[in-house]
């Protein structure tokens, strides 16, 4: 059979309409901006009115429509008020990137089972619920992608992270077995991967006196990332041109996984 594609705005998102959780700052923050300079329209959600509004404005000044919603991606009934919002202002959702992200950095045995929950709520639960209000909104559609940010703890044991490996160890599958579910459909599940991004996570590793320096030994092109070197990826996931990707994880790590 002929491919009737047309290469024409392959890698446009204008006319889409993007819900980004965890958008106030940090590598949400800079997938925002990806998408809006892609010509897409925005919900930025996140905990801090204030991060949101601010990220919000510079999506509007580049003459994006962009809604600000204050969410807790770890409490259901939030979740459920986010999406209401999103139909109310849009009537569709045509592109969901989960970037609401929480770490605890404890050996093992000093586990608490709240730490547990806090993280698994936010990083894997929360996500999971955010992808069923997602499809169920692009379910019978034209168009839709998801994109969850992952890391390189989907791949790698990273001490002392157990906890936060344990939940994105649990992204990494939940993305492929969403993609699978939902393959006979114009709709991509796919996940990012990064490496070690400039980012107030990653603050304390970068500023730390023996951990950084490890650190940036470890990465082959020498240079912590940040976070436009991940709006380039979802950008590509969330554009047409990447209508035959899913169920991938993505690294975007400069080199660290292959070296």
């Amino acid at each position: 059979m002929a491919d009737q594609s047309s290469n024409d705005g392959e890698f446009s998102l204008e006319g889409r309409v993007a819900l980004v959780t965890g958008g106030g700052r940090g590598i949400g923050e800079g997938i925002c901006m990806g998408f809006a300079n892609a010509g897409a329209d925005l919900v930025v959600a996140a905990r801090s009115a204030d991060e949101i509004n601010r990220v919000a404005a510079a999506a509007q000044a580049l003459g994006r429509r962009a809604i600000a919603v204050e969410t807790d991606v770890g409490d259901l009934d939030s979740l459920d008020r986010l999406f209401e919002a999103v139909r109310g202002e849009y009537g569709r959702l045509d592109i969901l990137a989960n970037c609401a992200g929480v770490n605890v950095r404890k050996p093992a045995l000093e586990v608490l089972p709240e730490d547990w929950d806090f993280v698994h709520n936010i990083n894997l639960r929360g996500m999971f619920f955010a992808c069923q209000h997602a499809l169920r909104m692009m379910d019978g559609g034209e168009y839709g992608r998801i994109i969850n940010i992952a890391s390189l703890a989907t791949f790698l044991g990273i001490n002392p992270l157990t906890v936060y490996s344990a939940s994105k160890g649990g992204v990494g599958q939940l993305t492929k077995a969403l993609a699978i579910e939902f393959a006979t459909q114009p709709i991509t599940v796919n996940a990012i991967a990064p490496g070690y991004i400039h980012t107030e996570m990653t603050k304390p590793v970068f500023e730390h006196p023996e951990r950084g320096p490890w650190v940036m030994s470890r990465i082959p092109a020498r240079r912590w990332g940040w976070p436009r070197d991940i709006a380039g990826a979802a950008v590509f996931l969330a554009s047409p041109a990447a209508a035959y990707v899913t169920g991938q994880v993505l690294a975007v790590d400069g080199g660290w996984l292959a070296g």
